[in-house]
C-alpha cells in the first residue's frame, strides 16, 4: 500500500509524529508526505500564528521520519500547492492518513478522485495526541507558549489554568 499524509507540520509536535508514524506503519509500498507550500500554509490558516518556512518544516519532518521509521520506507516529500492536491492528483496513492478532525474530508477527496477515474483512497485515522493538561496538542498552542512539542504544560502556564 502506498500511503500519503499531508499537512503544514509547523511547528512539528507529537500529534504530527503520530500521523507520520501511521503513514510509515502502513506504507509498505512507500510514503508520500505532502507538505503545504508557504503560500498555502498562510492561505489556509484560521489564525495568525507564524509558520516556519517550507525549508524548516521539511527539515523537521525529515528528522522526525528518521527517528520513527523502523520499517525503512521509501519516503517522498512533495510540495502541496492546493488543499487536496496530491490526494486527488496522484493515482498511485492507496490510502490517506487523516486525523479525526480531517477524516470527513475523505469523502470529498474520493468523489474528486472518482471524477478523474482513480480508485478511492482508504482512510487511516490516527488518533489525537493529548497534552498533559488533557487538551489536544496543536501547533497553535505551542506557538502561544502553552505547551511544548510533546504536550508538556510550560511553567508560565501552570498557574494560569
Amino acid at each position: 500500500m502506498r500511503v500519503a499524509v499531508a499537512g503544514t507540520f509547523g511547528p512539528l509536535h507529537d500529534g504530527h509524529r503520530t500521523l507520520l508514524e501511521h503513514a510509515l506503519r502502513f506504507g509498505e509500498d512507500g510514503v508520500v508526505v505532502a507538505l503545504t507550500s508557504d503560500e498555502l500554509a498562510v492561505e489556509t490558516r484560521h489564525d495568525s500564528r507564524p509558520i516556519p518556512s517550507f525549508e524548516e518544516r521539511t527539515r523537521a519532518v525529515t528528522d522526525a521520519i528518521g527517528e520513527i521509521d523502523e520499517w525503512d520506507r521509501d519516503i517522498e516529500i512533495r510540495t502541496l500547492e492546493t488543499e487536496y492536491g496530491i490526494a486527488i492528483d496522484e493515482p498511485s496513492i492507496d490510502a490517506l492518513v487523516v486525523s479525526p478532525e480531517t477524516a470527513p474530508e475523505l469523502e470529498a477527496i474520493n468523489g474528486l478522485r472518482r471524477e478523474q477515474g482513480f480508485e478511492s483512497l482508504s482512510g487511516i485515522v490516527a488518533p489525537y495526541v493529548y497534552a498533559d493538561d488533557g487538551d489536544r496538542i496543536s501547533s497553535t498552542r505551542i506557538v502561544a507558549g502553552e505547551i511544548d512539542e510533546h504536550g508538556r504544560v510550560l511553567e508560565s502556564q501552570r498557574g494560569s489554568r
